[in-house]
């Protein structure tokens, strides 16, 4: 689908005017938000991981299926 030249010049013109509103908090003097505060170390997902694991071995280990299975995998996941 092709845009008119009006409709093309009409985005053009705009973009300024969006580009200010789009910007970073950074860009405006505000402080940066760090990528480390919003999402949690790579390391607390790997550990998780490995205990949920380890949780799903004992759960085959002790033949357990179902809503048990899933009851005993939440109890062991939560002990640290």
């Amino acid at each position: 689908m092709r845009f008119s030249p009006p409709a093309t010049a009409l985005c053009l013109s705009l973009l300024p005017v969006v580009g200010f509103a789009v910007e970073s908090p950074a860009s405006r003097g505000g402080s940066p938000v760090l990528a480390t505060e919003a999402a949690p170390p790579a390391v607390d997902a790997a550990a998780k991981h490995a205990k949920r694991t380890a949780c799903l071995k004992n759960a085959k280990g002790e033949k357990l299926v179902g809503a048990e299975k899933t009851s005993f995998i939440k109890r062991c996941i939560e002990v640290p």
